[in-house]
């Protein structure tokens, strides 16, 4: 930080306090003061003290320089700046308003700390803020009301937000990504709220479902919030028309799980409309009557873990068979586990039964403790069961688990993609593209944007939340593919076909998780860490008492290499304003 002159033609030079900072490979200058009206002797033992030179006794630094407020704004500004590369905020809303700024900071408070909208109004008052957010956006001032407000305003412009994304992500023939989840509500007062499949496991509450788009590479563009007792497949045909008349693609390549693109489904939907091509997947059921038949030979797989084949059930199609050894693995120890503990407990039973005194006897006693090993362990198709007045006997079904064990890290894929367009091991990929609409949910139920609790009662405030959380996600995948060298994320896309079945890590992922530093042995964050790292980049307010005057300054900590390594990655700067 200096001072410096600056000739103003026929009038006084302006003298201003600047402070250099750097930009990639640009040493640049920022001004953060005009001492233009401060006495000559207060600039010039400014001067001096910002030379390092000492003061007086009576002037001691101590007395003069003193940090008045210190506010958590690096992860402000980095995610404030990575919504304006990505040009987020004009989408949202095409020119400057309070409350396109209230949308861009609930975005923003979303990704650095979840909160209900009353907690995270509070966090942009100046007296109960926990960063400079609300100071930058100028949001001091708001409450929970307005955020309120907001919402329903951004809700309304969701369908032209979605448009833009998807004109900016998705073309003619590319693989859309699509999955459903569900999640709980607090209270029983939405009209959205229903009882369902509990993926949540939450007894006694009702849950919304909501189905999310994205691009190949995992890039949100789009998501629906339906009522909690919609089936997965009954949300596919809406998707579809806003795909092909809302975004207007219409060549588009379907990769969704096999309990949303059904059979019924895929002749009732797909099959009818040109330009439509889909990637799923066989049910359990589906592939153990395909090996009954020998329609697909289990023993190749002893030398390949890919079999491209055809079946007469499935016209017009190509099926795919992959295995995993290692997940077959970890099948069969799981079902081993799981048949040995169950014999633990039959043993017990036996035993009772042959006890001297006070035996266990009487085929319906005998009957209940039995049907409880069977509903907690899930395991009764592998016995034959024997009860009987005075006793019990069990006997594995040997045939069956051998069946399961053929069977064990077997999936078959099914798609009408000419092979001409995608080969088998293209496709497989594909598939397994999912992952990244699985990590999606991850984030948005419980790692970062944390979408639960849910307090919201009225319909569209849910589906404005849960928009919310959308966007808060495009802006976070977004960072992560950035700052991907200080993450415990991939860096590298392996693109050799042969390794898409065992799903190998690359070796600098392996060495990062090993030593948790990366190649230029930097310590390497989660992404929730790397967000508090750079909280740690404080806005201070700083007063100055000299000799003749007073004057109030902003002061930026100086980030820390690592700091300046995100800074680089992102190529932004701190210093850049509203």
């Amino acid at each position: 930080m200096y001072i410096e002159r600056v000739p103003n033609r026929n009038s006084p030079p302006a003298v201003l306090l600047r402070e250099s900072y750097r930009e990639g490979n640009q040493v640049k200058k920022r001004t953060l003061a005009n001492l233009s009206k401060l006495p000559e002797d207060v600039i010039d033992n400014m001067k001096l003290v910002l030379k390092g030179a000492k003061v007086s006794i009576t002037e001691a630094i101590p007395d003069n320089f003193e940090v008045i407020r210190s506010l958590p704004h690096g992860h402000v500004m980095v995610i404030l700046e990575t919504i304006k590369k990505l040009g987020l905020d004009k989408i949202i809303g095409e020119r400057p308003s309070r409350i396109r700024n209230l949308v861009v900071a609930m975005i923003i408070a979303r990704i650095i700390n979840p909160k209900s909208k009353l907690a995270t109004a509070r966090g942009f008052n100046y007296q109960t803020c926990s960063n400079s957010l609300g100071q930058i956006l100028n949001l001091e001032k708001a409450n929970e009301d307005e955020l309120y407000d907001a919402l329903d305003w951004l809700l309304n412009k969701q369908e032209r937000i979605e448009n833009k994304l998807a004109s900016l992500h998705l073309e003619s023939g590319a693989l859309v990504l699509y999955d459903v989840t569900s999640t709980y509500l607090e209270g029983k007062g939405c009209d959205l709220g229903k009882y369902g499949y509990n993926r949540d496991k939450k007894k006694g509450k009702t849950q919304i479902v909501f189905g999310l788009l994205c691009d190949v590479n995992g890039c949100p563009i789009a998501v629906e919030v339906f009522s909690g007792n919609t089936s997965d497949s009954a949300t596919l045909n809406g998707q579809i028309k806003k795909v092909r008349n809302r975004f207007g693609i219409k060549n588009v390549v379907w990769v969704t799980d096999r309990g949303i693109l059904t059979s019924s489904k895929i002749s009732e939907l797909v099959k009818p409309v040109a330009g439509l091509d889909y990637i799923s997947g066989l049910t359990k059921t589906s592939i153990r009557k395909l090996a009954e038949v020998s329609a697909i030979q289990l023993g190749l797989f002893d030398e390949l873990n890919l079999v491209e084949f055809e079946s007469e059930d499935y016209p017009d199609e190509r099926l795919i068979a992959c295995r995993n050894p290692l997940i077959a693995e970890k099948n069969q120890r799981q079902r081993e586990e799981l048949l040995q503990a169950a014999e633990e407990q039959f043993e017990l039973i036996v035993k009772a039964t042959k006890r001297e005194k006070r035996a266990l006897k009487g085929a319906d006693k005998i009957g209940l403790r039995v049907g409880k090993v069977l509903n907690k362990y899930k395991i009764n198709k592998y016995y034959n069961l024997d009860i009987t007045e005075s006793g019990f006997t069990y006997e594995r079904k040997q045939e069956l688990i051998v069946q399961e064990m053929a069977l064990d890290g077997v999936y078959i894929l099914r798609t009408s993609v000419e092979k001409k367009v995608m080969n088998e091991f293209e496709v497989v990929k594909a598939y397994k593209s999912l992952s990244a609409v699985e990590e999606a949910f991850r984030c948005y139920k419980s790692i970062d944007l944390k979408v639960r609790p849910i307090y919201h009662y009225k319909g569209d405030r849910v589906k404005a939340h849960i928009f919310l959380c959308m966007l808060a996600y495009y802006v976070e995948w977004h960072l992560k593919q950035e700052l991907a060298p200080l993450l415990f994320e991939e860096e590298e896309i392996d693109d050799n076909s042969l390794d898409v079945i065992k799903a190998r890590r690359s070796s600098t992922a392996v060495a990062k998780d090993r030593k948790k530093r990366n190649q230029e042995n930097f310590p390497v964050h989660s992404f929730r860490t790397l967000i508090e790292d750079l909280g740690t980049i404080c806005l201070n307010t700083v007063e100055c008492n000299l000799k003749g005057g007073k004057y109030i300054f902003p002061k930026i900590t100086r980030p820390t290499a690592l700091q300046q390594k995100v800074l680089d990655l992102l190529n932004i700067s701190l210093f850049c304003t509203q």
